[in-house]
Parts: structure tokens; C-alpha cells; sequence
């Protein structure tokens, strides 16, 4: 959503623009109260099909890359390295790729749908070290975390760094579903909102919108 006036993005629920200041008119009506049926339209599945081919071709052209690129350092000597060694560097990294790509289809693959509930949310001020040439600073970032307590027992965390999106979207107690392969979270009372994230690629649409503009997939409100 975004100001009429100016054009500067809203959070959700205002009522007054914080840049400046006009009330928020035209408001779109929130979506629905339960989880959606939308989630079994055949967009979804051919969305996880075309990712998972992605991850695929994405990991074997990494693994070709590693194994070319350090099959000529070893021809030329770059940082003395020399052939065979370089040759077989690039085998084990590229396989290291290989098995990335492997694991993060193998992971959609084996996710299950589970229903569950916003239990906390934290903001956390946090630093950590990033290197920088042959120097390493110290990066602060603020960490924003929603806790999803599933049915059963095991605790989730939904983390972002330095973006609140997430977690002015979810309140302490909404009741949510996890849905398999995806990996996403669905609120089951979406009554009261104004924006709503795309279950396949996450991008935040307006709530008015029936299809995600960027993957073309139902949003499930």
C-alpha cells in the first residue's frame, strides 16, 4: 500500500502517512478468516517443479565453473597451485555444489504441511565480524525474529536482518500453516490486512491483488 499523496510505502494498519502526513484514504478491505483452498491450484506445483530445475542447473553450473576455473589455476600456477591438485580442488568444490543443490530440493521434497502459533517476536541488536581484504570490521545489524510454535511441541524462527516487514505482519498469536514444499507460512485470519506475502516467491502484494504480479501464483488470502 502507499500514500496517494507522496508514494511513500505504508506498514500495514495506517491511518496517517509517516513522511507526510496525510491520512491514509481508500483503504483496501482486509482478505478472508481460514486457510485458503487456493494452495492446491496447479500455479503452486509448477512453481516447486521450475525451482527445483533452477536449483539444479544452478548447482551444475557452479560445479563446471569450480572445476574449469581451478583446472586453469593449476595450468598457470595462480597462487601456486598446480595440476593435479588444482583439478581436484575444483572436483571437491564443485561437488560440495552439487550436493548443495541436492539437499535443498531433497528439503522441499520432505517438508510437510503442519499448522502452528505466533508464541514471541524479538528485536535484538546484534553485531558480527565481516572480513574485508586481509581486515575484518564489525557489522551491526538489528534482528528481527517471529517465533512459530507447532502443533506439537517444536519451535520455528523466522529471522530477517535489518527488515521489519516480517515481523509487523505476524502478531503474538496468529494461528499459521506451514505448507509443504513451498516452506511458507499462511495466516489463517487475513481479515484485518492490507498487504499479504506471496506463498511461492514471498514478494508483499496488496491485499486487493487476486495473483503475486512477480510469479503470477494465487495469493492465498
Amino acid at each position: 500500500m502507499y500514500c496517494k499523496t507522496c508514494g511513500t510505502a505504508l506498514p500495514p494498519q495506517a491511518t496517517f502517512c509517516n513522511a507526510c502526513g496525510s491520512p491514509v484514504t481508500g483503504l483496501p478491505a482486509g482478505g478472508g478468516v481460514g486457510y485458503s483452498t487456493r494452495i492446491h491450484d496447479p500455479a503452486f506445483a509448477h512453481y516447486l517443479k521450475n525451482a527445483n530445475r533452477f536449483a539444479g542447473l544452478f548447482a551444475s553450473f557452479l560445479a563446471v565453473a569450480a572445476v574449469v576455473g581451478f583446472t586453469i589455476a593449476g595450468e598457470f600456477q595462480v597462487d601456486g597451485i598446480s595440476n593435479p591438485t588444482g583439478f581436484y580442488l575444483g572436483l571437491g568444490i564443485g561437488g560440495m555444489f552439487l550436493l548443495i543443490g541436492l539437499l535443498t530440493t531433497l528439503g522441499r521434497k520432505s517438508s510437510h504441511t503442519w499448522d502452528g502459533v505466533v508464541v514471541n517476536k524479538t528485536i535484538q541488536n546484534r553485531t558480527r565480524q565481516v572480513q574485508s581484504g586481509d581486515e575484518y570490521d564489525t557489522r551491526h545489524y538489528v534482528e528481527y525474529t517471529v517465533f512459530i510454535q507447532q502443533t506439537g511441541g517444536k519451535l520455528h524462527k523466522l529471522a530477517v536482518e535489518d527488515d521489519d516487514t516480517i515481523y509487523r505482519y505476524y502478531e503474538v498469536g496468529d494461528h499459521v500453516r506451514h505448507h509443504a514444499g513451498l516452506n511458507s507460512y499462511e495466516k489463517y485470519d487475513k481479515s484485518a490486512d492490507r498487504v499479504i506475502f506471496c506463498n511461492a516467491c514471498a514478494t508483499l502484494c496488496d491485499i486487493e491483488l487476486e495473483h503475486c504480479p512477480r510469479c503470477g501464483c494465487p495469493l492465498l488470502k
